[in-house]
This record gives structure tokens, sequence and C-alpha cells, in this order.
């Protein structure tokens, strides 16, 4: 349980430092990220958006192909983009790079049916801050890909 202590200002100390201060001191403690999912699957889509806002993310948006993934970004300016890295219509990786170099720049984390290590380093070499298994995602997955 998270207590918060709230300390009275000293005498002469304006009431607008107090309500500075307190906000300050509780977008601090939130770690809440908003997220944009961009996969050709609904049923993952779905899936993947009750387990994300189930551990506190909040998802603002679906795509479900590269062209609605760079409108949905350009209009929600999500923090996270949760990106397939094979889309109908797109490579993932070559959106990645793209999404990189947009401001502000989202931080973007990679996912897959298949395994990181199929991918051959291609990973660790990209602007990606991650990558995770589709069959291994979740709020902690997440944040450990975004740490």
């Amino acid at each position: 349980m998270l207590r918060t202590y709230v300390r009275f200002p000293a005498k002469g100390v304006r009431l607008a430092t107090l309500r500075h201060e307190a906000f300050l001191c509780h977008d601090s403690l939130r770690m809440e990220r908003t997220v944009l999912i961009v996969d050709d699957h609904p049923s993952f889509r779905s899936s993947a958006r009750a387990v994300l806002e189930a551990d506190g993310f909040e998802v603002i948006g679906e795509a479900e192909d590269g062209a609605t993934a760079l409108a949905a970004n350009r209009d929600l300016r999500p923090d996270v983009v949760l990106l397939d890295v094979q889309l109908p219509d797109a490579n993932g990786w070559d959106l990645c790079r793209f999404l990189c170099e947009i401001q502000p720049r989202p931080a973007i984390v990679l996912v897959s049916s298949r395994d990181a290590s199929d991918f051959e380093g291609l990973v660790e070499l990209g602007p990606a801050r991650g990558f995770i298994a589709k069959a291994d995602l979740s709020g902690e997955a997440l944040r450990a890909a975004l740490a």
C-alpha cells in the first residue's frame, strides 16, 4: 500500500507552492504509459489490450497495418508503440525505424509470434527498445523492455 504524506507549509509559504509540489510528487509516483498496439490480428490486439490495461497501462489506440499505425501515432502521440514485425502493408523493421525519426519519438517494442532468436540479432541492432514474443506479453515484460 502506498501512503502519501502531506506536509503543511510553514508560516508565510504560499499555498500555490504547496499545490505545485504536491502535483510533482504525484506525477513522480505514477508510471502510467500510453500504448498504441499495432498488429494485423484483431484477437491479439484485444488480448494485448486486456493484459496491458490489467497491468496499469493505458491503451489509447489500435492499428491493423502500417498506414493506420502512422496516422494513429500522429494523432494519439503514444508513449509506447507495441509493433508487430509482420504487417500486411509494411515491414515492421522499416516502420520501427521511421517511427523512431518522428518527434515526439515513441518507445517502440517489437512483438512477434516467433522468438527473438529467429531474427538473428536484428532486434539488438535496430532502434527498438526491446522485443517480446506474443506468448510472453505482460505488463511486467513491457516494463522490462522499456527499462
